[in-house]
C-alpha cells in the first residue's frame, strides 16, 4: 500500500535480528540500531511503530530523525503512564522468574492480544506469528534503571507531527495508555499531535483482517507531511 503510493517502506528488524546487539537487547540498544539505519537515509523517514515499536518510534522523533510519526497501541514511557495489570499479563511469568528469558507468548494468553477477534482468527494468527521475545523491553518500563530506562522528551522542539492511534478493544495495551501517551505529547507546543481510536479493534490490529482501515488511516496522516 506505502509503495504504491510512491513511498519506499523499509521494514528493518530488532538489533539482535541482525546481530547488531546480544539478545535480548535493551530499548536503549534498539534507539540506537533504528538511528543507525535512519542516518544512512538521505532524508529524513516517516517512522511507524507498534507497540514498543510505537514507544521506539517516538524516541526517535523526538532526537529529530523523523519527519511524521504514527504510534500504534504504543507502549508507555517510564513509570509515569498507568498501566493496566493487562498491559503485564503476557510478560509476567518472566518477571516474577526474575530471569532476562526469550520465550513465546502461550497459546492460553492469546486472547490478551486478540480479544476482539473471533476465536479461530486469533488463534491461526497466534500460531504464524508468535515468537520467543526478551523481557527486558517490559521491564525497561515496569523496573527502569540507567541500563533499561525507556524515557522520552515530549517537548521536543524538533519532534515533528505524531498520530497516536488506540485499538478501542485492546487489552495488553489499553487505551487508557494510549490515551496518556497522547496526553503527554500533547503539551508539544512545537508540532501536531492527533489522536484516534478505532473502534472494534485488538492489539492484532496491525496483523489481522481489518489491517487495510490502519494502514489507511496510517498512509493518509504520513502524506499530509511528506
Amino acid at each position: 500500500m506505502f509503495e504504491a503510493a510512491g513511498y519506499a517502506a523499509l521494514a528493518p528488524g530488532w538489533p539482535a535480528e541482525v546481530g547488531g546487539a546480544a539478545a535480548p537487547e535493551t530499548i536503549g540498544e534498539a534507539v540506537t540500531h533504528f538511528t543507525g539505519i535512519v542516518e544512512t537515509l538521505s532524508r529524513r523517514p516517516a517512522i511507524v511503530g507498534h507497540s514498543f515499536g510505537g514507544l521506539i518510534a517516538q524516541m526517535l522523533a523526538s532526537q529529530a530523525h523523523s519527519a511524521a510519526t504514527v504510534a500504534i497501541d504504543p507502549a508507555p514511557f517510564e513509570r509515569s503512564l498507568p498501566r493496566p495489570i493487562a498491559t503485564l499479563q503476557p510478560a509476567l511469568p518472566a518477571l516474577q522468574a526474575g530471569a532476562h528469558r526469550k520465550e513465546s507468548l502461550p497459546p492460553q494468553q492469546a486472547h490478551i492480544f486478540g480479544n476482539a477477534l473471533p476465536e479461530p482468527e486469533s488463534e491461526g494468527l497466534h500460531r504464524i506469528y508468535r515468537a520467543p521475545a526478551s523481557d527486558l523491553p517490559i521491564e525497561s518500563i515496569v523496573n527502569p534503571t540507567p541500563r533499561t530506562e525507556a524515557g522520552d522528551d515530549t517537548e521536543a522542539s524538533q519532534r515533528g507531527p505524531l498520530l497516536v492511534i488506540s485499538s478501542e478493544n485492546g487489552l495488553a495495551a489499553s487505551q487508557s495508555i494510549a490515551h496518556a501517551v497522547y496526553g503527554q505529547q500533547s503539551h508539544n507546543r512545537h508540532a501536531i499531535t492527533e489522536f484516534i481510536r478505532l473502534s472494534g479493534r485488538s492489539r492484532r490490529d496491525t496483523i489481522d483482517s481489518g489491517w487495510r482501515e490502519l494502514a489507511q488511516i496510517t498512509l493518509a496522516f504520513v502524506k499530509r507531511f511528506l
